[in-house]
C-alpha cells in the first residue's frame, strides 16, 4: 500500500477526506503563487493550482500518491480571492448577496508510477439577498478568514445559501466523489 500525501494546509480537506474513511500518511502543503494569470478564468486557474501543487510536493515524495486541491469561487468570470482583510470579504459578500456565483475545485491526483488525473468540480450557489447587518455579523464572525470568496458555506454562511447545484463537500474544500473515484481508479486503497 502506497501512502497517500495530501498537499493541502487546509483542515477542512483533512476533515473531508477523514468522512470518507482517508487518512493520509502526511500533510505537506505546497508554497504556490496562488496569482491569476492576465485575464485567466477560474476554471483553468483552479486546475492550473492543483496540478501546480501537485507536482511540487510529488518531488518531494516520491513512491507515494498525492493529492492536491484548489478551489475558487468565482462570480462571472471574475476569480474571487481568498479573503485576507475584512475589507475583502465585506466586498466579496456584497457582491455575492442576491446572486449566484460558483465554486470551481479543482483536484489533481499524481499516483507512485507518474500517472496524473484532473477533475474539474463546477457547483452553483445562489445566496439569498443580503442586508447590512446580516453582512457586518458575518464579518465580525471572523469566519471569513483565508476562505476563498470570503465565506464558508459550513458554518455561519449556511443560512445565506438559497440554493446549491452541485457538490456540497466541493465548496468546503474538496469534491468527494470525484477525489474518491480518482483514488480508486488509480489504485489507491483498492485490493
Amino acid at each position: 500500500m502506497f501512502p497517500l500525501i495530501l498537499a493541502s494546509a487546509s483542515p477542512r480537506r483533512l476533515d473531508l477526506l477523514a468522512q470518507i474513511g482517508i487518512v493520509p500518511a502526511a500533510v505537506d502543503p505546497a508554497d504556490a503563487d496562488e496569482t491569476p494569470f492576465t485575464r485567466e478564468l477560474p476554471g483553468p486557474h483552479a486546475a492550473r493550482l492543483a496540478e501546480l501543487k501537485a507536482r511540487a510536493v510529488a518531488a518531494r515524495h516520491p513512491g507515494a500518491f498525492i493529492l492536491a486541491a484548489d478551489t475558487v469561487v468565482s462570480c462571472g468570470r471574475r476569480i474571487l480571492p481568498k479573503a485576507e482583510t475584512e475589507q475583502q470579504a465585506r466586498s466579496c459578500i456584497r457582491l455575492l448577496s442576491g446572486r449566484r456565483h460558483r465554486v470551481l475545485g479543482g483536484v489533481c491526483v499524481i499516483a507512485p508510477d507518474g500517472r496524473m488525473v484532473q477533475r474539474l468540480v463546477t457547483t452553483v450557489v445562489t445566496f439569498k439577498h443580503l442586508d447590512n447587518a446580516e453582512i457586518e455579523a458575518y464579518i465580525a464572525s471572523g469566519e471569513w478568514d483565508g476562505k476563498a470568496g470570503g465565506y464558508a458555506i459550513q458554518g455561519r454562511a449556511a443560512v445565506f445559501v438559497r440554493q446549491l447545484s452541485g457538490s456540497y463537500s466541493n465548496v468546503v474544500g474538496l469534491p468527494l466523489y470525484e477525489t474518491d473515484g480518482i483514488l480508486r481508479g488509480l489504485g489507491h486503497g483498492v485490493g
